[in-house]
């Protein structure tokens, strides 16, 4: 089985609000999967159902469990950093090891602490004792010493300086991810894991807007910056989104052969964050 996690008209309802609109995926294994979306969008909701976390309609299966019916199966195999630290102030670093070593199956003790003596987080400290950062670089230590298919990230870096970001995604990268794990993230930091994905999940007012691999992004998509009569010429091809920048225009075109924009300006693939963008704007425009 490829697909870790699998969802099939998938909704959420809040009263009259309906946070996850009739969704359908699949996450492959060995994935890094960036969902993005605004606040609002349905991102956080969607993890919970994936999590086992809130009932939602529709099919979804993770693992190939019902993350709703046999969460306590489901949850040996996965881990969850959230945008805030959910540890008890009390506890000392130490005792949270013990915690972790008597009540989770997949947990390596040693391997935890070869990860912590790697930082600033003394074993005798408690919670209450550690910057954000620090309790950020405990949650991570904790993550990677699980023997875990699935890791859920719901924006793990939220608050942290430019220095502990790369490093949490740098510890990432090469203390946790081997090929064979899968990670699914959302962020509003675009810019910080764009390099660090395999595929991109885009989701607005609850419903997924774009689901594809990064590698087909640049056949798919395409930012021009073209100026006078060649932007003229260029919008008559339909771009999905224009915007002004120092005077020219960025024009964004989707399914447009590059031949065709040849000669009307700089044509290069857009960031993430630019097409996510493009997208949202260029559906209400």
């Amino acid at each position: 089985m490829n697909s870790l996690v699998t969802a099939s008209n998938v909704s959420k309802r809040y009263g009259d609000v309906r946070a996850v609109d009739n969704v359908s995926f699949e996450i492959e294994k060995g994935k890094i999967m960036g969902l993005i979306g605004p606040n609002g969008a349905g991102k956080t909701t969607l993890l919970k159902a994936v999590l086992g976390l809130t009932d939602c309609e529709g099919q979804l299966s993770v693992l190939g469990l019902d993350p709703f019916r046999q969460r306590k199966e489901l949850m040996q195999n996965i881990c969850f950093i959230a945008d805030v630290a959910v540890l008890p102030r009390w506890i000392k670093v130490t005792q949270l090891l013990d915690f972790m070593a008597s009540t989770h199956p997949n947990f390596s003790r040693t391997r935890a602490e070869e990860l912590l003596s790697r930082t600033k987080v003394r074993n005798d400290a408690k919670i209450r004792e550690l910057s954000k950062g620090m309790v950020t670089q405990l949650h991570l230590s904790i993550i990677t010493a699980i023997d875990a298919r699935l890791l859920v990230l719901d924006e793990p870096t939220l608050g942290l300086d430019i220095i502990f970001r790369k490093e949490f995604y740098g510890n990432l990268l090469n203390d946790y991810f081997d090929g064979e794990r899968t990670i699914l993230i959302t962020t509003h930091q675009v810019e910080e894991i764009e390099n660090l994905l395999t595929d991109i999940m885009f989701i607005n007012d609850g419903r997924i807007i774009l689901d594809s691999s990064m590698g087909a992004l640049p056949d798919a998509y395409v930012e021009l910056v073209t100026s006078g009569e060649e932007a003229e010429k260029a919008r008559q091809l339909g771009p999905l989104y224009e915007r002004d920048v120092f005077g020219k225009k960025v024009m964004t075109f989707e399914g447009v052969d590059r031949e065709r924009l040849k000669g009307l300006g700089d044509a290069h693939t857009p960031s993430v964050a630019d097409l996510f963008v493009a997208k949202v704007k260029g559906a209400v425009s």
